[in-house]
């Protein structure tokens, strides 16, 4: 199989440089080993989750599995290129704290059978009862994913990350550094001040600041259980940092001064939220933008540049409880960006997901037509939207 591994991908990521065969072949070794148990984890969750919801065993789609390996590789090649080309540490692309995640999965496998039932019971409202829930938005309070706990505990943070990478085959990592690909690339050279909105347990930054030594760094998280999760993490690696910090704070109202960061990005944030939400969310982030700051967004394939993967997509949302994500699917991210006042807008695909980048203009941009037209005609439709998921 490496072989042809070799024969369809190397020349991309290696060009000349046949030398490299070695390090290729023990990231490939490494991705592979991660890979093939968790391709078997997945035929089987697929079928304990449809006895669980009652569905019928869907015939086999050979043409989508194609598709979907052929992403796959292309990511791998991509995310070694970019570390030969110096976007992001070599180290990074063997930084797997494979440790650390089999540690979890015991807490995470005797936890599965308390998801497979609120999946089974449609409990999306399944929360800790000593939460106060009026902290927050009546749109986070659900178990995303059908995970205990939703987003509103320390358990939950724990097994977060483990949980991600069971998803995406071990390539949740890999599909991280392309935003950090992308900042680097159109940000370069020098020190950044950098804010990762929905930062989650961090694991973003942490590459980040491997790989933008001197940059100020700050996450910012809705959920204090996972604030807390990633500062105790930064303690682990090395103590408190100045120039990584995290801090509570909501996307709809950023706890930050006027254009205080060079470069903002999101990972996998905008398909959890209400339309509405998605816009005030950006407009946030176009105010803590410095005149000529970057956005790099990462998030969820989306069917109308990604048609191949339309089945996959459009399942996700039925088995893994997200409201929003049908809706996030017709709302395409460069459209979104350049209605939200951003420019040069850019958008590559990456296996499931997509990362768009943009700039914050240096003088205002006077709002089209089309722009004003959504801005009024959106209000009704945005409630509308945002209702729809709650009901789910």
């Amino acid at each position: 199989m490496l072989d042809a591994i070799e024969r369809r991908y190397l020349p991309r990521a290696l060009g000349a440089a046949r030398g490299e065969l070695l390090t290729w072949a023990r990231y490939v070794a490494l991705h592979e080993a991660i890979r093939v148990p968790l391709i078997g984890a997945h035929r089987l969750a697929s079928l304990v989750t449809r006895v669980a919801a009652r569905r019928a065993t869907p015939a086999r789609d050979r043409q989508l599995e194609h598709a979907v390996r052929e992403r796959y590789w292309q990511l791998l090649a991509r995310d070694f290129d970019g570390a030969r080309r110096g976007l992001y540490p070599r180290e990074l692309l063997f930084d797997v704290p494979l440790a650390s995640y089999a540690a979890s999965l015991p807490r995470f496998l005797r936890d599965t059978p308390r998801v497979l039932g609120r999946m089974g019971a449609g409990a999306h409202d399944d929360l800790p009862p000593h939460v106060d829930l009026s902290a927050f938005p009546a749109y986070y309070r659900r178990t995303f994913h059908w995970q205990t706990d939703g987003y509103l505990s320390r358990r939950s943070a724990a097994l977060y990350d483990l949980g991600v990478e069971l998803l995406f085959i071990g390539a949740a990592d890999v599909m991280r550094r392309q935003v950090l690909a992308e900042v680097v690339r159109r940000k370069r050279p020098g020190a950044l001040r950098l804010l990762d909105v929905a930062t989650g347990t961090g694991r973003f930054l942490g590459q980040a600041a491997r790989a933008l030594p001197g940059s100020t760094l700050v996450g910012v998280d809705l959920s204090p259980w996972y604030i807390e999760h990633a500062r105790e993490h930064q303690r682990a690696r090395g103590g408190a940092s100045r120039s990584l910090r995290f801090e509570v704070g909501n996307a709809e109202s950023l706890p930050f001064a006027d254009e205080s960061f060079d470069a903002v990005t999101s990972i996998f944030l905008l398909h959890e939220l209400p339309r509405r939400v998605r816009r005030t969310a950006l407009a946030e982030v176009r105010r803590v933008l410095a005149p000529g700051g970057l956005l790099v967004l990462e998030d969820a394939a989306q069917s109308s540049d990604a048609h191949e993967l339309a089945p996959v997509l459009a399942q996700f949302s039925k088995d893994m409880h997200e409201p929003y994500f049908a809706d996030y699917q017709r709302d395409d991210l460069a459209a979104l960006l350049e209605e939200a006042g951003f420019s040069d807008v850019r958008v590559g695909s990456h296996f499931v997901a997509k990362v768009a980048s943009a700039n914050k203009p240096h003088r205002p941009a006077k709002a089209t037509r089309t722009q004003s037209q959504t801005q009024g005609a959106s209000g009704v439709e945005d409630l509308a939207h945002e209702r729809e998921g709650l009901l789910h």
